[in-house]
C-alpha cells in the first residue's frame, strides 16, 4: 500500500505523505515551456499525452508520493455545454450560462467530451511508479455554480454570497451532483486511488445555507466514493471556524485546511480524520531556512496525527523549484 493510501485508509502516524495542489504548473520551467507551444487550456486539458507528460512532470524532479491528473475542474461546465473562458489575470469566466443545453446534455455526450481525462489517467497510472498513488478530482457543485454565475464577482460587505433558494437552482445541483458521480466513476475505473473534492469558494456561502449548499453536496460526493471503495480528501477553502462543522457533517478520509487554520485549532477540533496541508504557500517564496523551519513547524504539530504534508492551496507560480525539493526531501528523511 503507497504512503498515501497508508495514511488516509489506515491512519498511519510514523511515515508522512507528501505532495502539493497545483504542482504540476507554473513554477516549473518545463510546464511553462509546455504551456507555451500550447496557448488553448482545455485543449492542453483534453490532449491525454500532454496531460499525462504534464502530470508526471513534477515526480520526475521530486520525490512525492502522488500524481494528481492534470485537468482542471471546469472541464464539468464545459462538457455541460457552456462555453468557459480562460483569459486574462481574474480567472476563468462563463459566458452566458445556458441552462437549457446545461440540463439537456446526455451522459454520452458528456463522457465523450471527456474521454481523453480519462484516457490521461490510464496512461499516468500505467508509468506512474507502484509505490505511488494516483489522485483524481472534481469541484463541488457549489464551486462550479460560482464559476457558472460569475458569482466571485457579487459578494457583499462580508465577502459572503446569500442564494434564493429557488427551484431552478435546485435543479443545477441535482445535475452538477448526478454528473459529477459520472465524471468520478470515470475516473477510479480508469485507475485513480484517490478523489479530492475542491470546494475552493465555500468560504463564500452565506453561514444559513452552508448546510443546504455545502455539507449535503460534498457529503453526497463523499458517500457515493465510499460505496466505490475510493477515499477522499474534501477541500472546503475558507470555512475558518465551520471546518469543524463540515467535517462532523460530510465525514470524507481527510481534510485540506487553508492557511487561515491554526494548526493547533485543528488537531483539536478535526477529530478522527486524516489531516492534510495547512501550510501557506507564500513561505516556499521565502529563504530557504524559513520554508524548512515553517515545514519542521507543521511536522511536530501533526506528529501524533495522520497528516499529509501539502499546502494551504496550490504552489505559487513564482515558487523556486529548489525550495520544493528541499522540503520534499526533508519530510522524506524524517521519515526514515
Amino acid at each position: 500500500m503507497s504512503k498515501l493510501l497508508n495514511c488516509l485508509v489506515k491512519k498511519n502516524k510514523s511515515d508522512v505523505p507528501v505532495w502539493f495542489m497545483r504542482q504540476a504548473g507554473r513554477y516549473l520551467p518545463e510546464f511553462r515551456d509546455l504551456r507555451s507551444k500550447n496557448p488553448d487550456f482545455l485543449k492542453l486539458c483534453f490532449d491525454s499525452d500532454l496531460a499525462t507528460e504534464i502530470t508526471l512532470q513534477p515526480l520526475k524532479r521530486f520525490n512525492l508520493d502522488a500524481a494528481i491528473i492534470f485537468s482542471d475542474i471546469l472541464v464539468i461546465p464545459h462538457a455541460l455545454g457552456q462555453i468557459i473562458e480562460f483569459k486574462g489575470k481574474n480567472g476563468p469566466r462563463c459566458q452566458n450560462f445556458d441552462i437549457n443545453k446545461f440540463l439537456k446534455i446526455k451522459e454520452k455526450d458528456f463522457l465523450s467530451i471527456l474521454s481523453p481525462v480519462y484516457k490521461a489517467i490510464k496512461k499516468t497510472k500505467y508509468k506512474l511508479q507502484k509505490d505511488k498513488s494516483l489522485i483524481a478530482f472534481v469541484g463541488a457543485p457549489w464551486t462550479l455554480i460560482t464559476y457558472l454565475f460569475n458569482l466571485k464577482e457579487k459578494i457583499d460587505s462580508k465577502n459572503r454570497i446569500k442564494i434564493n433558494n429557488n427551484d431552478q437552482l435546485k435543479l443545477i445541483f441535482q445535475k452538477l451532483d448526478e454528473f459529477l458521480k459520472i465524471h468520478i466513476i470515470n475516473q477510479i475505473d480508469a485507475g485513480a486511488d484517490v478523489v479530492q473534492i475542491f470546494d475552493s469558494w465555500a468560504g463564500l456561502i452565506s453561514e444559513i445555507d452552508l448546510n443546504e449548499y455545502c455539507y449535503k453536496p460534498n457529503s453526497s460526493l463523499v458517500n457515493f466514493c465510499n460505496n466505490n471503495n475510493i477515499p477522499t480528501i474534501c477541500f472546503p477553502k475558507g470555512l475558518k471556524k465551520n471546518y469543524k462543522e463540515f467535517n462532523e457533517n460530510v465525514k470524507p478520509d481527510a481534510i485540506n485546511i487553508d492557511q487561515d487554520i491554526d494548526p493547533l485549532w485543528a488537531i483539536e477540533n478535526l477529530n478522527n480524520i486524516c489531516i492534510q496541508g495547512g501550510m501557506n504557500p507564500e513561505i516556499l517564496l521565502k529563504d530557504e531556512k524559513v520554508a524548512l523551519l515553517e515545514t519542521e513547524k507543521y511536522l511536530d504539530i501533526f506528529k501524533n496525527t495522520p497528516y499529509i504534508f501539502n499546502l494551504g492551496h496550490g504552489i505559487l507560480p513564482a515558487t523556486d523549484p529548489i525550495i520544493v525539493k528541499k522540503i520534499v526531501d526533508k519530510i522524506n528523511l524524517r521519515g526514515k
